[in-house]
């Protein structure tokens, strides 16, 4: 029988206080101090873990202070510093294109509204809600790979778009604590519900999950 939304909003609930309770120090994995270094961060955290990029940005952050410091940046040099991030050409454009978007239409300064974070070179919507979330404070739903897998495996989104996800999520979550659900689902996707051998006999939340591929006790 199909779940009723109603029904698949309480799950969600006991699913965000379950997960709370097992990992209650969940908070965003990048290192930063200001709207400016987080977007950096999280444009260079594509296809990338969190952990390489914490190396990269501490020298990275001390060069460059200001949106007009990288949009000054000379592209081969900047390549040369994030490369070990992957895709540092791409990620070296989107950082320059976004820099020069930064002074041109907001005085330097990293915008506090969604759609104008989006209109930024290099940046979607994940990106925009990670900026929102965790820099400003807002309530916004980051889907990267984690929360991509677990809220599906959870049967609480079924898309193949992550922006779909991200919609899908807004409807059944906790509007007041959506910022703190990412977190609690990347927690979970890298300590419990991994890709390929996740640990669902030690899951906290197994009886609330409707996958069928559980894995079991060896």
């Amino acid at each position: 029988m199909r779940e009723s939304r109603e029904a698949k909003r309480a799950r969600a609930r006991k699913i965000v206080r379950a997960l709370k309770k097992a990992y209650p120090d969940a908070k965003i994995a990048l290192d930063f101090e200001n709207p400016l270094e987080l977007l950096v961060a999280t444009i260079l955290s594509a296809q990338c873990t969190d952990e390489r990029v914490n190396m990269v940005t501490p020298a990275l952050f001390e060069k460059y202070r200001s949106a007009g410091d990288y949009a000054r940046a000379e592209a081969a040099t900047l390549e040369q510093e994030v490369r070990s991030t992957g895709f540092y050409r791409a990620k070296s454009r989107a950082i320059i294109g976004m820099a020069k978007a930064l002074v041109d239409k907001h005085g330097g300064e990293v915008p506090r509204l969604r759609e104008a974070l989006r209109e930024l070179p290099g940046v979607g919507l994940k990106t925009a809600n990670v900026i929102l979330g965790n820099a400003f404070g807002e309530q916004a739903i980051a889907v990267d790979t984690h929360v991509f897998r677990v809220s599906q495996r959870l049967g609480l989104a079924r898309a193949e778009d992550p922006d779909e996800i991200h919609d899908q999520l807004v409807e059944v979550l906790p509007p007041g604590e959506w910022t703190l659900a990412s977190h609690l689902f990347q927690s979970h996707g890298r300590r419990c519900c991994s890709a390929k051998k996740p640990l669902c006999p030690a899951c906290p939340v197994r009886t609330l999950c409707p996958w069928p591929g559980k894995t079991k006790i060896r």
